[in-house]
């Protein structure tokens, strides 16, 4: 059974930065496209960033665009965001997400099929 683990979120000043992780088992990690949405309180999940099966090509929103970083270690299985220059409306629960169709780089909630619990980033103004 597929199962993704983020980890990293925390409690930080804006400005600041983090680094999330997500590492992935039961699943062939590189046949994946992968991505980061978020979900502030009172809101709907949208997409962060997104990065290609073959070829890592990366897709970010345009409200984090220079400011995240998306990349992936096949050998360890882990997915990441690197997330500098942190505002408060960076605050929400960040989910990464797994998927398989790999037709094309997705970035509706809909269309990944496996997620991890999600980590909780606040960011203090």
């Amino acid at each position: 059974q597929a199962q993704l683990v983020e980890s990293g979120g925390g409690l930080v000043q804006a400005g600041d930065s983090l680094r999330l992780s997500c590492t992935a088992s039961g699943l062939t990690f590189s046949n994946y496209n992968w991505a980061w949405f978020r979900q502030a309180p009172g809101k709907e999940r949208e997409f962060v960033a997104a990065i290609s099966w073959v070829g890592g090509r990366t897709y970010y929103a345009d409200s984090v665009k220079g400011r995240f970083t998306i990349s992936k270690d096949n050998a360890q299985r882990t997915l990441y965001l690197q997330m500098n220059s942190l505002k408060p409306e960076d605050t929400a629960i960040y989910y990464c997400a797994a998927d398989s169709a790999k037709v094309r780089v997705a970035v509706r909630p809909a269309e990944y099929e496996t997620w991890g619990q999600g980590t909780q980033v606040t960011v203090s103004s």
